[in-house]
């Protein structure tokens, strides 16, 4: 099978396309035709070793100190179940499915266990559109409605709100009842306030400073501010949540804990949990989530996905059509 593999870390000229075995799977296992994958933020930081604030060795610790332990990327994906293992009874061949495999879906086949974060992929959606919701959605959710318990009539501000993450956040801040300001560049004003935020700030003609508003909570989902900046954009109470953290913030974080001030920081990592993909599908099917697709490239392009991604500017999320053909013909 097809696979797109890096055996070193560096820019995208790292990864490369290889012909390589076709995984085996255990008797818990699926084995998945992946139609549609994405490139992910992750993928990029995971590909070039570009860890944030601090946090290049404990990165490596976890990835691979001198060089990648999983040359195959891939979180997201969009597939068909071709086998299953003797004892799986989740799925059967044939059935269209999406998840978050955490890697391996820049290949033709991914195995995968059947109690993963996997759901039944929404008739309504294409591979690309399905395989562009379980990172992004499921992270949005669960920092807003775990992390977060946003509330309705609660206001929230969601700095880079045309992101990966961000586009699903003001839709999913909005289902849970919050009035949202959306914060992102001129070219996706016009997207944010479709995706149904109240207020868009265009941060190339508006700073943060001069918003005029306090908020309940701040979700930076681009890694914009540090917590001195959004302490002003915060009410007495009020809750900065940064996607992105170092070392920096884990020690205010700690003081803001012993301290017991009012305006505090949460730091947090999202799971990839079975119940939050199917929670995700069932907004997607109802339309409370509207996929967002920046872009889409076949898997022998990939490098210019993780360019594209690396740029930070992309609308929603950067698609890899590991099979175009049987997507453009509408295969389950």
């Amino acid at each position: 099978m097809r696979a797109a593999t890096h055996d070193r870390y560096g820019g995208s000229d790292v990864v490369t396309i290889a012909d390589i075995a076709e995984p085996a799977i255990a008797d818990n296992q699926l084995l998945v035709a992946v139609h549609a994958s994405s490139v992910t933020t992750a993928d990029w930081r995971l590909r070039a070793s570009a860890f944030p604030g601090g946090l290049w060795l404990a990165g490596r610790l976890m990835t691979g100190l001198f060089r990648p332990r999983n040359c195959i990327l891939g979180m997201e994906f969009s597939g068909v179940v071709a086998r299953t293992g003797p004892n799986v009874t989740r799925f059967a061949p044939g059935d269209a499915l999406f998840g978050n495999a955490g890697s391996g879906a820049h290949a033709e086949y991914l195995a995968i266990d059947e109690d993963a974060a996997l759901a039944a992929k929404p008739p309504a959606l294409s591979h690309a559109e399905a395989a562009s919701l379980p990172f992004g959605a499921v992270t949005a959710l669960v920092f807003l409605r775990d992390f977060a318990k946003l509330q309705s009539g609660q206001r929230v501000l969601i700095i880079g709100a045309s992101g990966g993450v961000g586009v699903h956040a003001v839709r999913i801040a909005r289902h849970l009842g919050a009035r949202v300001t959306g914060v992102t560049s001129t070219d996706n004003v016009a997207l944010v306030r479709e995706l149904g935020a109240d207020r868009v700030v265009d941060y190339r003609k508006e700073k943060l400073n001069d918003i005029g508003e306090t908020f309940d909570l701040v979700f930076d989902t681009a890694g914009i501010v540090r917590f001195a900046e959004a302490r002003r954009l915060l009410n007495v109470n009020g809750l900065f949540l940064p996607l992105e953290f170092g070392i920096g913030d884990l020690l205010t974080a700690l003081w803001c804990a012993i301290t017991r001030s009012g305006q505090r920081i949460g730091l947090h990592v999202s799971g990839d949990a079975q119940a939050d993909v199917e929670a995700i599908a069932e907004l997607a099917a109802t339309g409370a989530l509207k996929p967002v697709i920046d872009s889409r490239y076949p898997l022998a392009e990939i490098r210019k996905a993780h360019e594209r991604v690396e740029t930070r500017h992309k609308r929603g999320s950067v698609i890899v059509d590991v099979r175009p053909d049987e997507e453009a013909h509408g295969a389950a």
